[in-house]
């Protein structure tokens, strides 16, 4: 194999493993900073709005989606102002058609608190990570009736709120999006539209998380665990969606399908490759688990290879089907009594999404593990380029070869590696700024990805090598 004009370098172990993380200051200060008593105290401002339906009452300062997004954007001005004015607030507004769930045109506010990068390099790289702050009750069409949407979702958008406060003060080489989205019940709308804008605009949407229905450790049943969180992380069932699309359901703007042929080209041909574990979207999941279990012993990630629940979507999905790699957040556990239920008792139940059914605490933590996964990945470089397996002739070793960047925060390279039956990278051998690497590991047996090295010791999300014909 050929060298390209760098160094090689050669790993003999199979259990060749990298240096452990040091635990980051600016990670860890973000972490002491979240607060469940701020969290609560958010969470039950957004359920004593009453009703926050999408098609809910705008002017009064109350009730209503309009007055819960006033405040929602108050809150983080004024997080804004404590950082120095770090955090850019602002809104998406638009009015969106009647169709679907939405009886009539409706004018939709995403509201956004944006962190800018402080990488000349990384700045473009947009973390976006969102919470809905629209509820509902039994009645999707109810506008009126209180439907206090604690859990589902002020719980999500707390965090969002809570993230933005904790991280507004610290400086990342990436831009991190904090983003509250309307129209979830209402079939995705808000965040839709973003990532459509996203789409359209050509944004280097790196990585997108959504925090929804985060409330609460226990179940319907009982059934309680306040050290796991699911995260629902798979990028192949939208691409297979992308590959069947009807022409009628492309995009029409020049660019825009442009854009969109070249990620769907992009996406299948890892897959072809057999990365179809291996999209941005698992790379994404591989990261916040691995981030999240380091920084909070004890707290487990669950990691899931579906979009989502069955019949359930999240605002991920818009991210997802437009080529983005997009997660959601979930508790471990659902209890749907108090999901878009009406506030009762019967049965010897209560029933409704109320304040009391919420844990803070258990809020909290996930509000740390999206820090750590989002701080984390926002002080690394982009992902590795050109990324290649040699794939050109017969022997029992592995040689990949990739673009050494031009970015100067770039230090070295992690070459990971794990069974193709594994869910996450077992195996892991860093390298400097060499653009090469062989290995005494068969590629017949296992899964690589390249990921990219800072000074700090943050990696990237990994690049799965696409193989390299001679």
């Amino acid at each position: 194999m050929r060298s390209l004009g760098l160094a090689v370098a050669f790993a003999t172990s199979l259990t060749a493993t990298a240096a452990a993380p040091v635990p980051d200051p600016v990670v860890q200060r973000v972490l002491a900073g979240i607060s469940s008593d701020r969290i609560a105290q958010r969470i039950q401002a957004l359920a004593a709005f009453e009703t926050r339906h999408t098609e809910s009452e705008t002017a009064s300062e109350l009730r209503g989606i309009g007055a819960a997004r006033r405040w929602i954007a108050r809150e983080l001005q004024a997080c804004s102002q404590a950082a120095g004015g770090r955090l850019q607030v602002s809104t998406q507004e638009w009015v969106e058609p009647a169709a679907g769930r939405l009886s009539k045109p409706t004018t939709l506010v995403n509201v956004l608190a944006t962190l800018p990068g402080t990488s000349a390099v990384s700045s473009d790289r947009l973390l976006v990570v969102s919470g809905h702050y629209d509820s509902r009750n039994s009645d999707i069409a109810d506008a009126v009736g209180k439907a206090p949407g604690a859990n589902d979702d002020a719980s999500g958008t707390a965090v969002v709120m809570e993230l933005a406060c904790a991280m507004a003060s610290q400086n990342f080489d990436a831009t991190l999006v904090f983003m509250a989205v309307p129209g979830e019940e209402q079939g995705l709308l808000g965040a839709a539209h973003y990532a459509s804008e996203a789409r359209r605009l050509g944004l280097n949407v790196e990585a997108m998380i959504t925090n929804d229905i985060v409330g609460s450790a226990t179940g319907d049943a009982g059934q309680r665990d306040a050290k796991t969180i699911r995260l629902f992380a798979d990028g192949f069932d939208p691409l297979l969606r992308l590959l069947v699309r009807p022409p009628a359901k492309r995009p029409t703007d020049a660019a825009e399908a442009q854009a969109d042929d070249a990620m769907r080209a992009r996406l299948q041909a890892i897959a072809l490759a057999g990365g179809s574990e291996d999209l941005p979207t698992h790379q994404l999941g591989r990261h916040l688990k691995a981030a999240a279990e380091s920084y909070l012993p004890g707290f487990r990630v669950q990691l899931i290879q579906r979009r989502d629940r069955y019949l359930r979507g999240g605002d991920h999905i818009p991210f997802l089907e437009r080529g983005y790699a997009a997660v959601r957040y979930t508790e471990p556990f659902e209890n749907f009594r108090h999901q878009h239920q009406n506030l009762r008792s019967e049965g010897g139940q209560v029933y409704g999404d109320q304040f009391e059914f919420v844990e803070p605490d258990y809020v909290a933590d996930v509000a740390r593990v999206n820090a750590a996964g989002l701080a984390t990945l926002a002080l690394a470089p982009a992902a590795p380029q050109g990324v290649k397996l040699d794939a050109s002739g017969l022997t029992n070793d592995s040689t990949l070869v990739w673009t050494v960047s031009a970015d100067p925060a770039v230090v070295g390279y992690r070459v990971v590696w794990r069974d193709t039956g594994a869910a996450t990278w077992q195996h892991a051998q860093d390298v400097g700024r060499v653009g090469t690497l062989t290995l005494a590991v068969s590629k017949d047996n296992v899964v690589f990805g390249v990921q990219a090295l800072s000074a700090r010791g943050h990696a990237s999300l990994a690049s799965f090598p696409l193989p390299l014909m001679r």
